[in-house]
């Protein structure tokens, strides 16, 4: 038979349905619980047991343990997470990714206009944004149900058309079905959608489950692509990380080939439900991940060590120069980001600030030191870090625009538009720094020295704008507190300036200050108050940031 374009329609149209029903489920589960799976994940001990069951709880809720394994690349990048601790996350993650499989073998379709038309009213007609999140879990259900079923309609004709049926009876080579499932998964970067496309042929009679199998252990190698290019520009730690991901696949796939071509396996999957093909399929899924990561329980080290081994440490990898040390860059065209993505790009972006504050800071010291000594020399190092902060205020700002027009999590999104704020700020008490340290060129050039009084004036600003910086970077005290403390320093920077005015005042009318140093100095106090202002601005919005948490 000639395959019928109604055929084709049927079946692209099911297909989109499902990818659309399954895409808007996660969405709407990560924007519902994405700061909690970030904490959970931020919180986690080294104990390999919690670790699988924080692994494979985060991944029933988002249905993708690829999204877990980004977020967990991105931890370990940052950090904040060791190797081993990610591959007890990872083996959960293998476990936790099989429920998609289980919900399909449950056989809700027809219910599934139900979910999708409630999960719509809930959207369409309440107001509340919490609500629209489990509006898009309960639509993306019925959806990802609706196109299922499309699919499976679709698909049956294709049983009386040889091309096709000669087409999957080759999957039945484990080697074929192997590469096809992996190549298909890679393809659509998710293993959950796969499975279901692979529970559709089943359902619809094109493939049995003796080369369903091996299509199936390739889908387990294809999702780790995903980690695979959410590791390019990372460190060699969060590469290793997928390396663990891709080999905990590979052998899970070889060992459950060999059993399926030396034992009934297959069999005795069919005769636990005979009239279910989903359900067999399903079932194959969990026992895979489940066997697999019970088998590799004990030697998560010596993963680590081979992951190690396969990807050693390089001389070259310590970076110089201009670099990102927690986020990775991001390409200007890149359009959408992998659900999970997230969870851990917050926490980044609060590292890169932090090393930038650190910068901004070093820069005061060595602004302050080099007027007070007229050390001109001390101003090529203050240019060299000034062009880095400036670099990394681009970068991080360019990195926030991508991101947040993606952003579906009300915290978060209000976490990286409060940053998008901080990165300015801090880049500015950098350019008043940098003023400040200008002056010593003049003050060289002229022969200009400022009184005793005037110096030790200037040390007291030193030592209040470093004391003011080093509180920013304090994250342990009480959101209150720390906005408080820092207010009272700005208005104590406020107080200075006007008594430091004051004193010039009676200094240029005592004689003891000539009108050249005046103007510097001014020039000086003017820059001082500046940088507490931008503090305070940096505290006002980090401060707003923890308050947000702490409500949710």
């Amino acid at each position: 038979m000639n395959l019928d374009i109604s055929i084709l329609l049927g079946l692209l149209g099911g297909l989109a349905l499902f990818l659309y029903g399954m895409q808007m489920m996660s969405a709407g589960l990560e924007a519902a619980a994405g700061n909690r799976m970030k904490g959970i994940l931020e919180r986690l001990t080294s104990n390999r047991f919690l670790g699988i069951l924080v692994g494979a709880g985060i991944t029933a809720v988002i249905q993708s343990s690829s999204a877990t394994t980004v977020m967990v690349v991105g931890f370990v990048n940052s950090g904040m997470m060791t190797l081993k601790q990610a591959v007890w996350i990872i083996m959960g993650a293998n476990i936790g990714t099989t429920i998609t499989g289980q919900l399909i073998a449950l056989d809700v379709g027809a219910v599934a206009p139900l979910f999708a038309f409630v999960g719509v009213a809930m959207v369409v007609f309440l107001k509340k944004p919490q609500i629209h999140h489990y509006g898009n879990i309960l639509a993306g259900l019925g959806v990802l149900f609706i196109g299922m079923e499309m699919m499976g309609s679709a698909m049956e004709p294709l049983r009386e058309w040889p091309a096709f049926v000669n087409l999957v009876s080759t999957f039945s080579n484990p080697v074929v079905g192997i590469l096809a499932g992996a190549a298909f998964t890679a393809l659509i970067q998710s293993s959950s959608a796969s499975v279901g496309i692979l529970q559709a042929l089943a359902l619809s009679g094109v493939i049995g489950l003796d080369s369903a199998v091996y299509v199936l252990f390739g889908q387990n190698i294809g999702t780790c692509i995903t980690a695979v290019l959410a590791s390019i520009g990372t460190s060699r730690n969060a590469k290793r990380t997928t390396i663990i991901h891709l080999m905990f696949n590979v052998f899970g796939t070889v060992l459950f080939t060999v059993i399926c071509m030396a034992t009934p396996l297959t069999g005795f999957m069919q005769f636990m439900t005979p009239d279910n093909p989903a359900a067999q399929i399903a079932n194959m899924h969990t026992l895979f991940n489940i066997v697999t990561t019970l088998l590799l329980l004990p030697f998560g080290g010596y993963l680590v060590k081979i992951a190690m081994r396969i990807l050693p440490d390089r001389k070259e990898d310590k970076e110089e120069g201009m670099h990102l040390a927690f986020l990775v860059p991001m390409p200007a065209s890149k359009q959408e980001h992998p659900i999970g993505f997230s969870a851990m790009y917050v926490t980044q972006i609060r590292q890169e600030l932090n090393r930038m504050m650190g910068m901004a800071k070093e820069n005061i010291a060595t602004s302050f030191q080099a007027v007070l000594e007229r050390d001109v020399k001390r101003v090529e190092s203050a240019e060299a870090t000034e062009e880095y902060i400036d670099y990394l205020n681009k970068e991080i700002s360019q990195y926030i625009s991508n991101i947040i027009v993606h952003e579906t999590n009300e915290k978060d999104s209000t976490a990286i538009s409060a940053y998008f704020k901080i990165t300015g700020n801090i880049e500015r008490i950098g350019d008043h720094a940098m003023n400040i340290c200008e002056y010593t060129q003049m003050l060289d050039k002229k022969k200009i020295q400022f009184s005793e009084e005037a110096q030790e004036e200037l040390r007291t600003m030193e030592a209040v704008c470093l004391e003011v910086l080093d509180l920013l970077e304090q994250e342990s005290i009480e959101p209150t507190d720390w906005l408080t403390k820092v207010s009272a320093l700005e208005q104590r920077m406020d107080d200075m300036t006007e008594e430091y005015r004051r004193n010039q005042m009676k200094r240029m009318k005592q004689g003891s200050c000539s009108d050249e140093a005046c103007i510097i100095f001014s020039e000086l106090l003017t820059d001082f108050e500046r940088i507490g202002d931008h503090a305070l601005n940096i505290a006002q919005e980090r401060a707003g940031i923890a308050t947000e948490a702490t409500d949710a």
